[in-house]
């Protein structure tokens, strides 16, 4: 059985959202069920924001989350918030760039150290840390084949930016080689 839930969280401007679609778009690529259950309220640019995905290869109960396989933390305030709730043994992946390895809860669960913004700086443009992070995301899980997601880009990213896939593209497969 292919399953996997995850919560995907950090600061609103950071593309927790956009990269919480792209794995639902990817994983129904896959012939996966999905659901995507992107968390508003008063987030803002610069607030918090997350997302919830849930992958199954069986029908998905319910898409909501207590207690979730899987965790992207792209900041403290939601290491703090989420960490707690990964079930024991759970993929975490922690952007070291923002977040102290030390708060990693890593006898509990399985976590990764991704320098997300460093890594994202190094291609040239730091607001691709969220595609640095999916990219180690389903490395670490296995749950999808990386190139998935890159097919998915052109359903997520709109037409008028599409200019930017390749660019995205490269951040994913950046991210992923930090896991391999």
């Amino acid at each position: 059985m292919r399953y996997i839930d995850t919560i995907i969280a950090g600061f609103g401007g950071q593309g927790v959202m956009l990269i919480g679609n792209l794995l639902a778009y990817a994983g129904m690529k896959e012939g996966l069920n999905v659901t995507y259950i992107p968390v508003y309220g008063p987030e803002m640019r610069g607030g918090t924001a997350n997302c919830t995905v849930v992958l199954s290869d069986e029908d998905i109960g319910s898409p909501i989350i207590h207690s979730p396989k899987s965790l992207i933390a792209m900041n403290r305030p939601s290491l703090d918030k989420f960490q707690p709730r990964v079930a024991d043994g759970g993929v975490h992946i922690i952007n070291s760039s923002l977040i102290d390895m030390e708060l990693a809860d890593q006898d509990r669960l399985d976590c990764h150290a991704v320098p997300c913004n460093e890594i994202a700086d190094q291609l040239g443009n730091t607001r691709m840390a969220n595609m640095v992070a999916i990219g180690a995301y389903v490395a670490a899980t296995r749950i999808l084949p990386v190139q998935a997601v890159i097919d998915s880009l052109k359903n997520v990213i709109s037409e008028r930016y599409h200019k930017l896939i390749p660019a995205n593209t490269e951040a994913i497969l950046a991210g992923a080689k930090v896991i391999s």
